[in-house]
């Protein structure tokens, strides 16, 4: 048994083994096009929902597979693998939408969206970050306000994945008694979303800049209690962490899977470069970072299994996300160098884990943002910024 297979399940490994088969005939053949033409083919979507991959850990009832958190994540890993463009749009429409409409929705709400979404007939985005509001999600500018039985929201949202293809926004807008969490179908009047293009990775992602201007949405549309939004989206946020943290994972497998083939294959003074000791170091420091990070993503995947709630594994999902970011980032360098100037150039796919990895450290809260958390945990002390 391979050392990353050791304490799964049978179920896991056959489901691990389903998300890797799909990976490699369906995905990694396609990502370099994709991010050439910065557009993932949107059949994927509806393939994903077939194969039960964004239905993970959602009740049956309403269209969802019984799966754990463990083969959330190792599916998730396997996406990353292939392509981290396709991982976020399950880490977002399953990881930060999905999973909070079944946690905190109303029945309504639940036989609304979770069918559409774990299908995938729909996408949702999750609208926080602002364009002045990064890490400071407390300080937000949206604004919903009451107007009868309606809330009318105004602001804007920034960098959200998913947007310009969803069909719902999980949106976080203050209100009098605080932040507060909506559901707006993005067909509604004056909300608008306008692609980002040029980015650094992630290309064939839609990342989108959102407009609300005016939108009216139902009471029936508030997610949760008036005022606990932020709750809301810290937890989504620990649980969104999680899949960060296997889908940098499989960046950095990946990396280190096509540079120890490459080093076995290249030829250099009349030897393949494997031979060779400096390249051994970069490799061996790779997966020795990757084996580190993957056991912190299994390990709190399997806290949330045995029953902890997102704010007991809070910390520890910043310790995985936080290690397993900057590895994916290391890594993809580390393997980088070994292909030489071959990596440089997109006819290899190492330029493109560098640059998928590099955002990993920002999103879903910066590698600073987790210092924080974990050094607050240690000490008692929040520090001071």
């Amino acid at each position: 048994m391979h050392a990353q297979d050791f304490g799964l399940t049978e179920t896991q490994r056959d489901i691990k083994a389903m998300a890797a088969q799909f990976v490699d005939t369906e995905i990694a053949p396609h990502a370099r096009d994709w991010d050439r033409a910065e557009q993932v083919d949107p059949v994927i979507v509806r393939r994903l929902g077939e194969l039960g991959f964004l239905g993970l850990t959602v009740p049956e009832q309403y269209g969802g597979v019984d799966a754990d958190m463990l083969s959330y994540t190792l599916v998730t890993e396997e996406l990353g693998r292939g392509d981290s463009a396709v991982r976020g749009i399950v880490s977002v429409s399953l990881g930060l939408v999905t999973k909070t409409i079944a946690a905190h929705g109303s029945e309504e709400q639940k036989q609304q969206w979770l069918p559409q979404l774990v299908s995938g007939q729909a996408l949702g985005c999750f609208a926080l970050t602002e364009p002045g509001t990064g890490s400071d999600a407390g300080s937000l500018a949206t604004r919903a306000v009451r107007s009868g039985g309606d809330w009318v929201i105004d602001g804007s949202k920034m960098f959200i994945t998913n947007g310009t293809w969803a069909n719902v926004a999980l949106t976080f807008a203050r209100t009098d008694e605080g932040v507060t969490a909506f559901l707006v179908p993005t067909e509604t009047p004056g909300f608008t979303a306008s692609e980002i293009h040029g980015k650094l990775g992630l290309r064939g992602q839609a990342t989108a800049e959102l407009t609300y201007d005016s939108v009216r949405v139902p009471d029936s549309a508030r997610l949760g209690q008036t005022g606990k939004g932020m709750g809301i989206a810290l937890g989504a946020l620990s649980r969104g962490r999680i899949s960060v943290a296997a889908g940098a994972v499989g960046v950095a497998q990946a990396a280190l899977d096509a540079a120890v083939r490459y080093s076995t294959e290249r030829m250099q003074f009349g030897k393949p470069i494997a031979s060779f000791q400096l390249v051994q170091e970069l490799l061996a420091d790779s997966a020795v970072d990757l084996r580190a990070s993957r056991l912190l993503t299994h390990q709190v995947a399997r806290m949330a299994d045995a029953g902890a709630g997102p704010k007991e594994y809070a910390v520890d999902a910043s310790i995985a996300k936080y290690h397993a970011s900057e590895t994916a980032v290391r890594v993809s360098n580390n393997c980088l160098q070994v292909f030489g100037g071959y990596g440089f150039i997109d006819e290899y796919p190492l330029g493109k884990y560098v640059r998928d990895a590099r955002v990993l450290t920002l999103y879903e809260g910066t590698s600073q943002v987790q210092k924080l958390i974990i050094g607050r945990a240690l000490t008692g002390v929040n520090a001071m910024v």
